[in-house]
């Protein structure tokens, strides 16, 4: 199991967060149903005043799982990731994706 952390830079403004925000709500059911996948979900900052926390401004955390890179690579393909990216290639400044697994050792 490959869990996916794609942390998506916004380009400042409110607008352009709603874009984002709601590309991925149209997009949700359909990656969910896709082959491989364990889990979807958009992440964004808690509003909190504790000290410890570090906020990353105008950004949105996707927390993914997915069988296989190969379910990955096939799900980036998908005419829903297609048309998501074109919606939102005015919103979006950069993506940065790491893909982890849990440690191995037993």
């Amino acid at each position: 199991m490959l869990i996916v952390i794609a942390d998506i830079q916004i380009r400042p403004s409110d607008q352009h967060r709603e874009n984002v925000l709601n590309a991925f709500r149209k997009i949700t059911p359909a990656v969910l149903q896709d082959p491989g996948c364990h889990g979807y979900e958009l992440l964004m900052d808690h509003e909190s005043d504790v000290d410890y926390q570090t906020k990353i401004p105008d950004s949105i955390t996707m927390l993914e799982q997915w069988q296989s890179l190969e379910h990955l690579n096939a799900h980036l393909q998908t005419p829903h990731m297609q048309a998501y990216q074109q919606q939102v290639k005015d919103d979006v400044l950069d993506v940065k994706i790491r893909i982890m697994q849990k440690d191995l050792v037993s």
